[in-house]
């Protein structure tokens, strides 16, 4: 179920300068209910680990979901990805792991950004590599996140960005995003413990569509608090047939490294 992988794909968008980077390094525990109800089951667990050095970024992201759609079947799905991201957002290396009730699919892929063209190559189990060329402006998945956050502190109340996404369909996603009035994404449910996150916030409507294609419905949207240091909680995704919610379970914020000057 690709749904299960997309609300923390939403979450990863781009970042196009290193140098000015309002991401911060952390990781971040999410819990998964299906739906937006109080009292929503839930379904799974998913935790992000965004480290940084001198020589770019490293993104873990490791989801797993059980939902259980009659007494006697249960679906289990498992997403894996460990992806390097270099330093200027110009080359980015990623592997992902996805096991849905025991079978396993290994995905590969690259994407380079060398004499004005972005090419990418991603190899499915089986297959042939898939080489394409992506829309110039498409950044690299730590980067977006980062666009988003300096328009938003600009005071941008809607703008659009190019996003390659590794998770759900291995190509650019066009990625709509509309500033929210305050109090219209949800809240913590009660249950859920307290975790303070610092910094300025913005709660935001994104909506996802195929980057390469035109004139087509979004796949996905997802309303969620984006904070200045790249944090995201309280994340609705909805599909149109069914939501996904996460909710921030715990944080750990790092410091980024000190590096020399190229």
């Amino acid at each position: 179920m690709r749904l299960l992988v997309r609300f923390l794909a939403a979450a990863c968008l781009l970042w196009p300068s290193w140098a000015e980077a309002q991401v911060q390094p952390h990781r971040a525990e999410y819990v998964l209910r299906l739906g937006a109800a109080i009292n929503a089951p839930r379904i799974g667990t998913a935790v992000q680990d965004l480290s940084l050095d001198c020589a770019g970024w490293h993104l873990k992201r490791d989801i797993i979901t059980e939902i259980a759609l009659t007494n006697s079947w249960r679906l289990n799905v498992a997403s894996k990805l460990d992806a390097d991201e270099q330093r200027g957002g110009n080359a980015l290396r990623y592997r992902m792991l996805q096991n849905q009730n025991g079978n396993e699919r290994d995905i590969r892929g690259r994407v380079q950004r060398t004499g004005g063209e972005l090419r990418a190559e991603v190899i499915y189990p089986n297959s042939a590599p898939l080489q394409f060329l992506l829309p110039t402006p498409t950044l690299m998945p730590v980067a977006a996140i980062d666009h988003m956050i300096e328009r938003l502190r600009g005071g941008a109340a809607a703008f659009p960005t190019l996003a390659f996404d590794a998770e759900v369909i291995g190509d650019a996603f066009l990625v709509d995003v509309s500033q929210l009035d305050p109090g219209v994404v949800r809240g913590p449910r009660p249950a859920d413990p307290s975790v303070s996150v610092p910094g300025t916030s913005w709660p935001v409507y994104m909506t996802f569509t195929r980057g390469r294609e035109q004139q087509q419905r979004p796949l996905f949207t997802v309303t969620t608090q984006v904070f200045e240091s790249g944090v995201l909680d309280h994340l609705t995704v909805e599909t149109g047939l069914v939501s996904v919610t996460a909710d921030l379970q715990s944080l750990e914020m790092r410091k980024a490294p000190v590096c020399p000057r190229s």
